[in-house]
């Protein structure tokens, strides 16, 4: 797959078109769930509805699905190798099996389903619980399964999970936690990136008092789901206000900023799902520098089309192999420009080159010390010789997301 690499010279500024708040507070309805019998070939029946789906957030969040697991009915044991769940039961008690060892869990309780490993739940009380389904995909929008056909009724129970899981439990939350900075307002991560393999950033629970001033939050780096489990409040994003109650879903997207506010007489309580565009490969610069990371060189060239190929194949086998045995070398890219038809047709700006090569070195003490090197001697000619005129540029790198 072919990677377009755009060099501006101007600072873009873009605005992410979304839904109205109005429409992305999408309320858990009991009355608009389905009947499902045999969920994965699991015992029983459970009501379902989809919240929030694959569509929404611009990360590889799949969805969450929310519901009612009737007495003596569960999802069979499965497992997926795309995706990662993470179970949630709100009220009772389920036995939560992953890997083939269960156990019982009592709500407000969450169980990850990590990517690979099999998984079931089973409500073997004589009461219907509250349960939810959060999806993270590998890949945006791919999803997959493989039911064990085994329903795990009647499994045998370990006292002691052998596997993830975390509870919300208010009594081992913190105050002031700049993750969530608000009056009074109380946090704990959960889980962290570290328990997922896909973009999974975080699981966090968070309670705003009641007459507390709320919090205000952007979302850098990753995006956000939110359930409120309990109490109630109010959102402001994007310039719009909006409601919220006990088992609304609502969610934030890149670059976001929101406010959220308690607005009830109880503690406004939120499970909160963070989403990275990508936990693995990460930004390479998480906030601006004060100095620069490096420095870079462009330098453009007016290649002859009869030489074309000749000054591609420098590259790669006289400039590249030089560089890398250099001091400080950290990279470089060979840029061709843009066929004339495509120019046109996105409305490119003409030049009068048509390749560059940028390199980048740790520091200008580094670059310097590789003009005045003797693989230099040899690299410059070589790559000059091809061209009819060439010329350069130097920066200092203040940010980069290199992703390779």
């Amino acid at each position: 797959m072919k990677k377009l690499i755009y060099v501006f010279a101007f600072f873009l500024t873009f605005q992410v078109s979304a839904q109205s708040l109005k429409d992305r507070i999408i309320p858990n309805d009991p009355t608009k769930y389905r009947e499902l019998t045999g969920v994965h070939a699991g015992a029983g029946k459970m009501g379902f509805t989809q919240l929030i789906g694959r569509t929404e957030l611009s990360t590889n969040f799949l969805y969450l699905h929310a519901g009612k697991i009737e007495a003596k009915s569960g999802i069979g044991h499965h497992f997926h190798h795309s995706i990662e769940e993470m179970f949630v039961i709100l009220d009772g008690e389920a036995e939560f099996t992953v890997n083939g060892k269960t156990s019982k869990i009592k709500a407000p309780a969450i169980v990850p389903c990590k990517m690979g490993d099999s998984h079931a739940i089973y409500n073997s009380t004589d009461k219907s619980l509250t349960w939810m389904n959060f999806a993270v995909s590998r890949t945006k929008g791919k999803t997959d399964a493989f039911d064990l056909g085994d329903t795990r009724v009647g499994a045998t129970l370990d006292p002691v999970p052998t596997f993830v899981n975390g509870r919300l439990e208010k009594e081992k939350m913190k105050p002031n936690n700049p993750a969530y900075a608000g009056e009074n307002v109380l946090y704990r991560r959960i889980l962290g990136p570290e328990i997922f393999s896909t973009d999974w950033n975080h699981v966090d629970h968070v309670v705003i008092p009641a007459g507390s001033k709320g919090i205000s939050r952007k979302l850098e780096g990753f995006e956000e789901v939110y359930y409120v489990t309990k109490g109630s409040g109010s959102i402001a994003m994007g310039g719009e206000n909006g409601n919220i109650k006990a088992h609304d879903a609502f969610y934030g997207l890149l670059g976001e900023s929101l406010t959220l506010s308690n607005s009830g007489t109880e503690d406004l309580e939120l499970l909160v799902i963070g989403i990275a565009p990508s936990k693995q490969k990460g930004l390479a610069i998480q906030k601006p520098l004060v100095e620069p990371k490096s420095v870079a060189l462009q330098m453009e060239f007016v290649v002859p089309a009869e030489n074309a190929k000749a000054f591609e194949q420098m590259y790669y086998s006289i400039y590249v192999p030089a560089m890398t045995v250099q001091q400080g070398y950290l990279s470089s890219k060979l840029l061709r420009i843009f066929p004339e038809t495509i120019s046109k047709e996105i409305q490119a700006e003409q030049t009068s080159h048509n390749y560059q090569i940028m390199i980048e070195f740790d520091t200008e003490a580094s670059r310097r010390k590789w003009v005045a090197s003797d693989q230099h001697q040899i690299a410059w000619p070589a790559a000059s010789g091809l061209a009819t005129s060439f010329k350069w540029k130097g920066y200092e790198v203040m940010g980069d997301d290199d992703q390779k």
